[in-house]
């Protein structure tokens, strides 16, 4: 276990995840073949502290959404725990998750797609205030006119249907109602995505000012590099439903050691053909209906060796908080 340094304070957790299990099962086939469990995160384990930013990214079918949907209680997993602020959230009746779903919110990569069409903005942003608390005209809209304002948006906008905004307004509207309830956490599935590139530069931005003037804490998932490397404060690498490296922004980025993390950070677009990297990266990712023996990344992993093939690798601690599962990163 890491320690920490003497006269620094340990982070607080605010959600502890332990063994977590996900499974998915099949419908059935063709002639009646018979049903079949996909488990998309198995033993899966995972710390975010209080106040920070944590980036997880990964190729597209490594379980990074599950992963969000998980934690919002979207899906029920298989197993495992789920610890906000002590309290366990698998277990939760009807009320608790009621409290629950206002600290935690959950942001989707297609705002149009999370938007009722119907509803106006007001409406919209409004929901979540209606349901949870009970405030007199004035007081709500004032309230969403503040909210509105905040995240880039004017009192005209209240008035306008999903459909008559540009995806970039429709993002801030969609965090607007994230936030109307004041939440302790923000888990943004692919946030900027679906956004031209000088918008997505906006949306960041515009999240960095919300974290520091709402005291939020971040789970941000994405398959861009660049969008981590801005706004995360550390960095968990997924592959295949498994953590392969969690370590600092500079560490992961000035010092990987997983070979899939190289491959990821090779594979960012470089001005500077000086500054190139080349990492071979064989195929895509596994079917977690069948996933590898052994170091599930073996299959495509260009430092394969015999015993990656027959034996999962443990966590090797690299420096303080930087850790890589990778039998090229024992010690020695």
């Amino acid at each position: 276990m890491n320690t920490v340094p003497t006269g620094t304070p340990a982070p607080e957790t605010l959600f502890e995840v332990r063994d977590l299990r996900v499974e998915y099962v099949t419908s059935r086939g063709f002639l009646g073949r018979p049903r079949q469990k996909i488990r998309v995160l198995d033993g899966f384990g995972l710390r975010i502290h209080r106040g920070e930013t944590l980036g997880v990214v990964g190729e597209s079918g490594c379980g990074k959404t599950t992963l969000a949907h998980s934690l919002a209680r979207f899906i029920h997993p298989a197993g495992g725990e789920v610890r906000f602020e002590g309290r366990d959230v698998l277990s939760m009746d009807a009320a608790a998750m009621r409290a629950y779903r206002r600290h935690v919110q959950l942001v989707f990569q297609n705002p149009f797609s999370s938007l009722n069409p119907r509803l106006r903005v007001r409406s919209i942003v409004a929901e979540p205030l209606l349901t949870h608390l009970d405030l007199a005209r004035g007081e709500l809209d004032a309230r969403i006119e503040a909210l509105l304002r905040e995240t880039g948006l004017g009192p005209d906008h209240m008035e306008r249907h999903p459909h008559e905004l540009s995806g970039g307004q429709a993002q801030r509207v969609a965090l607007a109602r994230a936030i109307v309830l004041k939440p302790r956490m923000l888990l943004l599935d692919e946030p900027t995505s679906a956004l031209d590139v000088s918008v997505q530069a906006q949306i960041l931005n515009l999240l960095l000012e919300l974290k520091r003037g709402h005291d939020l804490t971040y789970m941000i998932i994405s398959h861009s590099l660049g969008v981590i490397r801005q706004v995360s404060d550390r960095i968990a690498v997924l592959y295949l439903g498994e953590i392969v490296e969690q370590g600092p922004r500079e560490r992961v980025f000035g010092a990987p050691r997983h070979p899939y993390t190289q491959a990821l950070l090779a594979s960012t677009p470089e001005p500077d053909p000086e500054r190139r990297r080349r990492v071979s990266l064989r195929g895509s990712v596994p079917s977690p209906a069948d996933p590898p023996s052994g170091c599930r990344f073996h299959t495509r992993c260009p430092h394969a060796m015999a015993v990656c093939r027959t034996r999962k690798p443990p966590r090797h601690r690299l420096a303080e908080g930087h850790w890589a599962a990778c039998h090229l990163a024992a010690p020695g």
